[in-house]
């Protein structure tokens, strides 16, 4: 009975030991929250700067800021003009480091 028990408890444990090293939070900027709310900002500045001079195509450009600073814009625009005008103000955004664009013209369909 012993054995069988002791047996048991090793299997569960074997099988326990991988689920709980997947489900570790390995999110390294949780422990900074301030790293988290200078991301936020950046974002939010670039997207009220976009929302200020292209409010209809605002609602298809998505701007997302990571740990290090880098803006990634992704989306669609109305044409060319409007993707250089919306790298250029990321770019000019306080604390941005570098822009990375995905934006493409949206066609007419």
């Amino acid at each position: 009975m012993k054995i069988n028990l002791a047996t048991t408890c090793i299997i569960i444990s074997t099988l326990l030991v991988p689920a709980m090293a997947y489900a570790e939070d390995r999110d390294a900027d949780r422990a900074h929250p301030m790293t988290w709310v200078k991301d936020s900002l950046i974002t939010t500045q670039i997207k009220a700067k976009l929302a200020t001079d292209h409010p209809g195509s605002m609602k298809h450009i998505q701007v997302d800021t990571d740990e290090d600073g880098v803006v990634w814009l992704t989306g669609t625009a109305n044409n060319q003009a409007e993707i250089d005008q919306a790298i250029t103000m990321a770019r000019n955004t306080e604390h941005v480091k570098s822009v990375w664009s995905d934006l493409r013209i949206e066609n007419d369909r």
